[in-house]
C-alpha cells in the first residue's frame, strides 16, 4: 500500500509528513507514491542513507554547503511526462529540451556539493554530462535552451540574412523555421537514449531532499534511529507521539513517554478513561509506518519487527455511504483483520477497545473469542479493552492511573484482566459537577454493598446446602 493511502489513518502520520521540510514538490510527491516497504534489505539500506545525511546535517560547520544544496533542491521539477516522450522518440518542443537541460545541469551541480559534503558515494546520481553538452554546444553553462546557430551553419546564415533585412521574409522565416524543426526532431533522437539516466537522476535529487529533510525532522523532534528486530520483538523505550506532545506543549503541559514491549502474543492494555491507551495504539501505529518508510522514530530506544500489512482499527468508523453502523463498520475492519491472520504474511493489529457498542456480556464474549483467534504466530496483537475477559495466555499490561492526584500513563504489567474503576476520580479532577459526582459515589456505594449481601446470601445458601447433603448422605433427616 502507498504512503498516500495511509496518511490520513489517525495516528500522527500526517502530522509528520507535513512537518517534513522537503524543498521540491516533487520528493513530497515521490514520498507519498512510494510503496509500504516490506524488504528488510531495502529497510536497513535506507537507513544506513539516512544515518550519513544525520551526521552531516547534526555538523553545523556543513551548513553553507548544505543551505547550497538546499536551494539547489529548490529548483527541483518532475518533468516525468518529457522524460516519456523521450522514451518513445517523440520530438520534443522547446520547453521540454529547456526541462531536460536544466535537469543535466542541476543534477550535475548537486553532485558537486554532495561530494563537497561527504555524500557523493550515499546515493547515484548518474552522470549527464554527454546530455549537458548536447544541449549547449557552445558551452555556455546557462539552463535556458536556444537553438544555437552553430547546431546548423545554414540556420546560422540565414539568421543573418534575416537580421540585415527591413522587411520581413516570409519565405526566408519558413525556411529557418524548418531547419530549427530538424534541430528539434536530431536533438529529441540523440536524447532518447538518455531517457533511464533522466528518470534516476530526478529520483536521486528527489531521494537526497527527502533525506535531508528526514535528517532535520529527526533532530527537531529528537527521533531515534531503530534497530530492525531479529527475534520478533518489538521494544520501545521513551515513546512519543510528536502530534500529542506539541499539542500539549502549547497548553503548557508535558507529555509522559511510555516504555512497551510486545510480540507475537497477545498484548492487552488496560486502564481508565483518558488514560492514554488509545494514544499508546496511535502511537505504535505512526512508529510502525515510520519504520518501514524510513523515519526517524520518536522514542530514545527502539528495537521494531518488520510487518507486511499493518491494521489499526480505531474509534468511531460509521459509514453512512455504507449504509454501515459503528458496530458494523468496526466488526468489518476486525473481520477483514482474521482474514488476513489466516495467511502467512506477518501482521501488526493494533485494535482500540473493540465491541465497545454493544452490550457488555456479549461485548466481553466477542473480545475474548477475538484474543484467543488472533493468538496465532504470524499476529502481534496489541489491545485495548474495558472488558474484564476471560483468562488467556496473552500479556497483560494496565496504565498505572492516578497517583497523588495526577494521572500516570506509566504501563505495567499485571497477572489479571481486572479493569481499573477510575472514572469518578478523573470526572472529579476535571472539575465536573460536584453534586453529580456525590450522587455516583453513594449509587457505588449502595451497588457493592448489596453485592456484597447477595454474595454473603449465597455463601450461607451453599454451606446450608453442603451441610443438608451430608446429613443425608449419613441417613439423618432433612
Amino acid at each position: 500500500m502507498r504512503l498516500k493511502q495511509l496518511i490520513e489513518q489517525p495516528c500522527g502520520l500526517k502530522y509528520m509528513i507535513d512537518n517534513l521540510d522537503t524543498h521540491s514538490g516533487f520528493a513530497r510527491r515521490m514520498i507519498l507514491d512510494t510503496e509500504m516497504p516490506t524488504d528488510v534489505r531495502i529497510i536497513n539500506a535506507n537507513y544506513q542513507i539516512l544515518k550519513q545525511f544525520y551526521d552531516v546535517v547534526n555538523n553545523q560547520e556543513n551548513q553553507n554547503q548544505i543551505n547550497n544544496l538546499q536551494f539547489k533542491l529548490c529548483n527541483l521539477k518532475e518533468i516525468g511526462g518529457t522524460i516519456t516522450h523521450l522514451r518513445n522518440k517523440y520530438v520534443l518542443d522547446d520547453i521540454e529540451l529547456f526541462e531536460v537541460k536544466h535537469l543535466a545541469m542541476l543534477a550535475g551541480e548537486v553532485q558537486i556539493v554532495m561530494n563537497n559534503l561527504q555524500l557523493g558515494e550515499s546515493i547515484f546520481i548518474p552522470n549527464l554530462e554527454e546530455v549537458v553538452s548536447i544541449l549547449d554546444p557552445d558551452g555556455m553553462k546557462i539552463a535556458s535552451f536556444y537553438i544555437y546557430d552553430s547546431y546548423s551553419p545554414r540556420l546560422m546564415e540565414l539568421r543573418r540574412i534575416m537580421k540585415a533585412k527591413d522587411d520581413f521574409d516570409e519565405a526566408l522565416f519558413s525556411e529557418m523555421t524548418s531547419i530549427e524543426d530538424e534541430v528539434r526532431a536530431k536533438l529529441s533522437m540523440q536524447l532518447s537514449k538518455y531517457a533511464d539516466e533522466l528518470e534516476a537522476a530526478q529520483k536521486a535529487l528527489a531521494f537526497i531532499d527527502l533525506n535531508l529533510a528526514k535528517a532535520y525532522q529527526m533532530i527537531k523532534y529528537d527521533l531515534c534511529f531503530p534497530t530492525i528486530s531479529e527475534d520478533g520483538t518489538t521494544e520501545y523505550e521513551g515513546l512519543f507521539n510528536p502530534e500529542v506532545k506539541d499539542a500539549l506543549e502549547q497548553r503548557n503541559r508535558t507529555f509522559q513517554p511510555v516504555d512497551i514491549t510486545f510480540w507475537n502474543k497477545p498484548t492487552l492494555i488496560t486502564g481508565a478513561n483518558m488514560g492514554g491507551k488509545t494514544v499508546v495504539l496511535k502511537t505504535l501505529t505512526l512508529c510502525q509506518y515510520l519504520f518501514q518508510f524510513g523515519f526517524g522514530i520518536p522514542a530514545t530506544k527502539a528495537k521494531i519487527d518488520l510487518k507486511d500489512e499493518i491494521y489499526f482499527c480505531i474509534g468511531d468508523e460509521q459509514s453512512i455511504e455504507k449504509g454501515l453502523s459503528s458496530f458494523a463498520a468496526e466488526m468489518k475492519n476486525i473481520d477483514a483483520v482474521i482474514k488476513a491472520s489466516r495467511g502467512k504474511r506477518k501482521l501488526l493489529a493494533l485494535i482500540d477497545e473493540p465491541a465497545r457498542t454493544t452490550n457488555p456480556k456479549e461485548g466481553t464474549a466477542l473480545v475474548s473469542a477475538l484474543v484467543k483467534v488472533l493468538e496465532v504466530e504470524n499476529v502481534s496483537l496489541v489491545m485495548t479493552t474495558h472488558y474484564d475477559i476471560e483468562p488467556t495466555d496473552s500479556r497483560r499490561l494496565r496504565v498505572k492511573g492516578f497517583e497523588n492526584g495526577t494521572m500516570n500513563y506509566e504501563l505495567v504489567e499485571v497477572k489479571d484482566g481486572e479493569v481499573p474503576h477510575e472514572a469518578l476520580n478523573i470526572a472529579e479532577s476535571l472539575g465536573i459537577d460536584k453534586e453529580w459526582i456525590a450522587e455516583a459515589r453513594e449509587i457505588l456505594i449502595m451497588a457493592n454493598s448489596t453485592q456484597l449481601n447477595i454474595s454473603n446470601s449465597i455463601g450461607l445458601d451453599l454451606k446450608w446446602s453442603n451441610t443438608t447433603t451430608l446429613g443425608k448422605e449419613k441417613g439423618g433427616k432433612a
